[in-house]
């Protein structure tokens, strides 16, 4: 897609040279700096009762009379809020979605300068409506011819605008590559495509890719891990990719992503009913890839290092068994109680593996639990960790990214339920709090670095008819590592 600005005033809209325009209303009253034809065909659509200045209301004109745009699209966002500034364009690209509009050209109207964040919005806003899986379905719909987008702008906000569009267009790459390989079936995003595609990533970008083997892992010490590992006929990968955007004296950022391409539950196996959706269980490692994609691709002067410790989650004659006892590579040892809490098994080792780097701050992002999606639903991220600096980034972050999470205890009250009689620890504890208990076990191996962990088990993908993989958490995760850059 080609993203670009134009200054151009609210007066010259009904002579924009596009096959479509969007006009994206804020406030309860029209703009009156508004070009006479377009506040012409608005005032009549409101007077005849067809659209109202409110969130969520749109009309589409076709062939309207006095503009040289073949189509006229009111989106009403009420207040002028980044939150309903970008529902109006996705609203307005829906309208037009699957039609002939080649270029469609974008104005807003009734807010004091458009800004980066509006640039950015629009972005990803059009991306995310246009997205369609294919590569399992040759059926998928076509295309659609929509192949320029141009926003209108003053000139007074040429560069903020042109900055909201090159990160919302990086973004939006990196959401989509998210997208691509959590959408894939366990069958082809295996963890060596995990770890090929990495590789293609690095080849592209420059950057420093290291795909390691079940021996490499043995030879870490990885137990805890390769415990997991140890009952798929898929072999596990260790992925670690390094971007240097600074001289490599500079502590870096570190990402680590659980990547459990299928997750049965292992012994411990889970009911039969949505099991296809753990495939999307990579949903971590699929956003810390596509995080990377983004800020390779923005070139900040900060360093970023990815880990993605990456396996399925089998049930088999050499699987784990509940009540195993494993050593992590940091040496403490663990009773695994229930074979599908394996997420944290797989990310600890990855912590501890993170030390090497003597990292400014860690991130770990996994779609862990489920008791996280009974707490926050659908709409925020469960955001974990003792630091409140930290955690005002990453708050911080979702905001700008309009990409929410929600901070939640760590009290070490919460530390009973891991207690073994036979282990350092046992890999869970009781239902109540699960999300907590599962963020204190991963926080058993952060002591030497300032740690953070975000559970996006309710927003890594939705089910139902719009099944798939939403993306998140790049948005935030980008918007994040650039302040560490700040």
């Amino acid at each position: 897609m080609d993203f670009r600005h134009q200054s151009a005033s609210l007066d010259t809209l009904a002579g924009q040279t596009c096959d479509a325009l969007l006009v994206v209303l804020a406030g309860d009253r029209a703009d009156a700096a508004l070009d006479k034809v377009v506040r012409h065909a608005l005032d009549d659509a409101i007077r005849h009762g067809d659209l109202e200045l409110k969130r969520g209301k749109t009309l589409c004109l076709h062939r309207p009379q006095g503009i040289k745009a073949a189509r006229l699209v009111f989106a009403a966002c009420g207040e002028a809020t980044p939150k309903s500034v970008k529902a109006a364009f996705a609203a307005g690209v829906a309208a037009l979605k699957g039609g002939g509009t080649r270029h469609l050209a974008v104005a807003l109207a009734g807010v004091d300068g458009v800004s980066a964040a509006n640039a950015e919005a629009l972005v990803t806003a059009v991306e995310d409506a246009l997205y369609v899986y294919r590569h399992t379905k040759p059926s998928a719909p076509a295309a659609g011819a929509l192949s320029k987008v141009t926003l209108l702008t003053d000139k007074a906000s040429a560069k903020a605008v042109a900055q909201g569009l090159a990160r919302g267009q990086a973004i939006a790459a990196g959401v989509t590559l998210a997208r691509e390989l959590a959408n894939r079936p366990g069958n082809h995003c295996t963890p060596s495509h995990l770890g090929e595609q990495e590789k293609r990533l690095g080849k592209d970008f420059g950057l420093k890719v290291e795909v390691m083997d079940r021996k490499a892992i043995e030879k870490l010490g990885m137990g805890a891990f390769l415990a997991v590992a140890q009952g798929s006929a898929e072999p596990p990968r260790f992925i670690v990719a390094q971007y240097h955007g600074a001289p490599k004296t500079q502590a870096p950022v570190v990402l680590v992503g659980k990547g459990i391409t299928f997750d049965t539950g292992g012994i411990s196996i889970k009911p039969a009913a949505e099991m296809d959706e753990m495939k999307f269980d990579m949903g971590g490692a699929a956003s810390v890839l596509g995080t990377l994609r983004a800020i390779a691709e923005l070139k900040p002067k900060l360093n970023l290092v990815v880990l993605v410790p990456t396996t399925e989650n089998m049930p088999g004659g050499r699987a784990v068994k509940p009540g195993d006892v494993v050593k992590s590579m940091s040496g403490q040892t663990i009773e695994i109680l229930n074979t599908d809490a394996e997420g944290r098994l797989i990310l600890c080792d990855a912590l501890t593996y993170a030390e090497r780097f003597k990292p400014a701050c860690v991130v770990d992002v996994a779609t862990l639990t489920g008791a996280c999606v009974i707490a926050l639903g659908h709409h925020h991220s469960g955001l974990f960790t003792a630091d409140d600096k930290l955690a005002g980034d990453l708050l911080a972050a979702s905001a700008a990214s309009l990409d929410p999470c929600w901070r939640m205890p760590l009290d070490e009250e919460y530390d009973e339920a891991l207690k073994s009689n036979f282990a350092d620890m046992g890999n869970v504890g009781g239902r109540a709090g699960g999300s907590i208990t599962a963020a204190m076990f991963l926080r058993k191996f952060t002591g030497k670095y300032r740690w953070a962990h975000l559970d996006i088990a309710g927003t890594a993908w939705k089910s139902g008819a719009a099944k798939g993989a939403t993306g998140r958490p790049v948005p935030l995760l980008t918007h994040f590592v650039l302040s560490q850059a700040a």
